[in-house]
């Protein structure tokens, strides 16, 4: 049908009734040349890739048309299992085949598959045989099979066995049993109605249970194959029992000596019947019989284990020999009987008694060694040596036993007590008689070792250190101290207190008195006080009571809480007061350094610093933690003759805190130059010039006046007085040819610069003026000499910055 409409939508197509009509005609010759059927066999478990047949030899066409045609091969069923190809023509099986895995029901097994060739369009059937090949061993359901079987069973009895199973087929199948060799049991075969052969086990030989309780047969299955397969099965049989024994006691008469003072449920003898019968035929139950009421008191017997106890007190003045008959029966009611002879043996009986007279239940630790704790006697009924007794205490205790009269101890300690080691003893006393069997008795006594204060308190720590940050808040908790007492009750309650030292001041802490919590009552100031030791006393509650002192350390925790304080150029000077560079500076040239402290600590106080602001911001610098501002280049004749710098200084603190510097710089060629320079660009009013004006009056005068007075000091006193009135207000004459003192070279003249626009004037020493000239060029009359005039200079200028 696929074809046919295959072939019909190609006629479609094509447009052309004619074309249609001769398609169909070609497909009902198709259909007609598919029915041959090629039939191959191939034995099952062959490799993978296994030959099949040549299909293109058995079809008579070349391999080339097969290719040419598209000849394919499709299997039945969901599983493709075989391949052809097109360049061979040779038909193979793509995986190895199992016969029992795709027909496990069939005696025979084929399959089928078809070929197809297209142009023209042509179908083949074809169908493979797979041959069973003997791969299977006979196989029982169950590896082991139970019989159970009476021994009264009569012979010829026939008992049926599990059938073993074999996926082979025919030949290959199941074939033959065989029973491995035994004494009572042979093997019957037969045939079922479906040719399945089952096997059956003959009794020939009489089961005797007491003889032999199971038997072990090996049964094998064989098949037909070559070389022939077989497998095993074990068959147990379990020979049931039959009550046809009596029980036999081991002897007949049991004597036994037992002493008088045997306690109840104490072991007299043991009985034992024995039944080689199973099950209840096996089982024996005892009783006594003919044994006498008194006997039956005084002695009970267990019906199961056949065990004699003790059931009463015996006494040897009453009856010194007990006889009793026990009699055994199995479940069949087969019975057998014993005689048990008991001898009463008299013996110590009496063990020592102690009787406690007066009891201490609690002494102080620090009694004395000889106090006596407790007093007994001990007394035994028996008479001569089993009457006679000893006293001992068990184990290494402080305490002794002292006898004293009739049979009277006395319990006293013997060494000095430590309530803190033990505190309680637990004393067992030993009383023994000396009879022949030794009889002894316990008494223990419980003595308390009552606390007494000999223990003072003792700190966890001789010295304990802890941090608080400061400006803390009010009763701030900072930690705790301990103090623990090996004594007990209000003997080690502890109470913790400061000690207070004349002299000093109230400290800032406080102690918990209960528990020891140790609290700030203020807050601190790290920069105040970074540390400060108080003594704390812990005290117990005993009478008199007992110390201990520790020291409390409490260290201040830094917090930046302070700001940078710039120290020079001081704050309150003006910014036009400030530093002079010569134009011929090159970079790296000293100009000032910016000095700034922090009263913090630690991370608080590492300071660094920045030029935050500047009228040319890239000629200077500041060292990041120097705080010396150099030139970051050569000075250049465009430079603006005054610079105003402000230096930026940040400490690391957590939020940090920072101040500023601001530097004036004033760019001259010489320092006379500067002196006019400055003066010349001095502001021509500003608004507190009167202001300013005041202060110069008032500063020279008092300046007038204090010269004055040093004129006349400098008259009066000595000429060492002079000297130091000199190095104090120093005088400075133009050369260094003009000076007296003789402390400076004569080649060194000093240079006075005055900064315009501040109030004061300040003598500076700059640096030693060398006179340079140009080579060949003396300098003319008027002309300054320049300041600098080789590197040498400046680099001594630059030291003296």
């Amino acid at each position: 049908g696929w074809l046919f409409w295959r072939l019909m939508a190609c006629g479609r197509r094509s447009g052309d009734s004619k074309r249609q009509v001769i398609l169909f005609i070609l497909c009902v010759c198709v259909c007609q040349s598919g029915t041959e059927t090629l039939r191959y066999s191939l034995a099952e478990e062959m490799e993978k890739d296994s030959f099949v047949a040549n299909i293109a030899k058995d079809l008579g066409v070349s391999p080339s048309q097969l290719a040419a045609r598209k000849a394919r091969v499709v299997s039945e069923g969901n599983e493709q299992l075989f391949r052809l190809n097109q360049n061979t023509g040779v038909l193979t099986a793509k995986e190895s085949l199992d016969r029992e895995e795709i027909c496990p029901q069939s005696d025979t097994c084929t399959l089928f598959f078809k070929i197809f060739f297209e142009n023209p369009l042509q179908l083949i059937r074809g169908e493979v045989e797979v041959r069973d090949v003997n791969d299977n061993s006979p196989v029982f359901p169950e590896k082991e099979m139970v019989l159970e079987i009476p021994e009264t069973t009569s012979l010829g009895s026939r008992f049926p066995l599990e059938s073993a199973r074999d996926k082979d087929m025919g030949s290959n199948g199941l074939q033959n049993y065989s029973l491995g060799s035994n004494s009572h049991f042979s093997l019957a075969l037969g045939t079922g109605k479906g040719g399945a052969k089952y096997a059956e086990l003959v009794l020939e030989r009489q089961l005797d249970r007491e003889e032999q309780r199971q038997l072990n047969l090996l049964l094998t299955a064989t098949d037909g194959g070559s070389p022939p397969r077989s497998g095993t099965a074990q068959v147990r049989i379990v020979v049931l029992d039959a009550n046809d024994n009596i029980p036999v006691f081991g002897r007949e008469v049991y004597e036994v000596r037992l002493a008088e003072n045997s306690p109840p449920k104490q072991m007299v003898v043991r009985v034992a019947a024995a039944d080689p019968d199973e099950g209840s035929n096996g089982k024996v139950r005892y009783a006594f019989t003919q044994t006498s009421e008194r006997s039956r008191q005084l002695f009970e017997l267990n019906p199961a284990t056949g065990e004699i106890r003790v059931a009463g007190n015996l006494d040897f003045e009453e009856a010194e020999n007990h006889e009793m008959v026990v009699r055994a029966t199995d479940g069949g009611g087969l019975s057998a009987h014993c005689k048990v002879q008991v001898e009463v043996l008299d013996v110590n009986d009496n063990a020592p008694e102690i009787a406690l007279t007066s009891l201490t239940a609690s002494i102080p630790e620090d009694a004395p060694p000889r106090t006596v704790v407790a007093l007994f006697s001990v007394r035994d009924r028996d008479s001569g040596e089993n009457g006679r007794t000893t006293c001992a205490i068990d184990g290494d205790l402080p305490f002794s036993l002292t006898p004293t009269f009739d049979n009277y101890y006395e319990l006293r300690t013997n060494a000095v007590l430590d309530r803190e080691r033990k505190a309680e003893y637990n004393i067992t006393i030993t009383a023994m008689d000396w009879g022949t069997t030794r009889l002894s008795s316990r008494e223990s006594i419980f003595v308390q070792i009552s606390d007494v204060n000999d223990n003072p308190p003792e700190f966890t720590q001789e010295i304990y250190t802890m941090s608080v940050t400061e400006n803390n808040s009010a009763m701030l908790r900072i930690g705790s101290v301990n103090a623990t007492d090996a004594d007990a009750g209000k003997n080690a309650r502890v109470n913790y207190a400061l000690v207070r030292q004349e002299g000093k001041e109230q400290p800032d802490v406080s102690v918990n008195s209960e528990n020891g919590d140790v609290y700030i009552l203020r807050p601190l100031d790290y920069e105040e006080v970074r540390a400060f030791e108080v003594a704390v006393r812990a005290t117990d509650g005993g009478s008199p009571p007992l110390s201990a002192q520790a020291v409390l350390r409490v260290v201040v925790r830094d917090e930046n809480d302070n700001a940078p304080v710039v120290l020079h150029p001081p704050p309150d000077s003006s910014a036009a007061a400030g530093e002079l560079v010569p134009r011929w500076a090159r970079a790296g040239y000293l100009v000032a350094k910016v000095v700034a402290v922090d009263a913090d600590a630690g991370q608080n106080a590492w300071l660094s610093y920045e030029l935050a602001k500047a009228t040319e911001p890239g000629l200077f610098r500041v060292g990041l933690h120097s705080g010396e501002v150099r030139t970051a280049r050569a000075v250049a004749e465009r430079d603006a003759p005054r610079q105003r710098l402000v230096v930026l200084v940040r400490d690391r603190g957590q939020p940090p805190r920072s101040a500023t510097a601001t530097l004036g710089i004033a760019l001259v060629d010489g320092f006379s130059d500067a002196h006019l320079r400055v003066s010349e660009e001095a502001p021509a009013a500003e608004p507190d010039g009167p202001l300013t004006l005041y202060l110069i009056v008032c500063l020279a005068c008092v300046s007038a006046l204090f010269l004055a007075t040093a004129v006349a000091a400098v008259v009066v006193k000595v000429r060492r007085a002079r000297r130091s009135e000199a190095e104090t207000l120093p005088t400075f004459p133009k050369a260094a040819t003009e000076s007296n003192a003789g402390s400076l070279p004569r080649s060194y003249v000093y240079d006075v610069c005055f900064a315009a626009g501040t109030v004061n004037s300040e003598f500076r020493f700059l640096r030693p003026l060398f006179p340079c000239l140009p080579a060949g060029l003396p300098p003319g009359p008027g002309e300054q000499r320049s300041s600098v005039c080789s590197q040498d200079a400046a680099n001594l200028g630059e030291e003296g910055d």
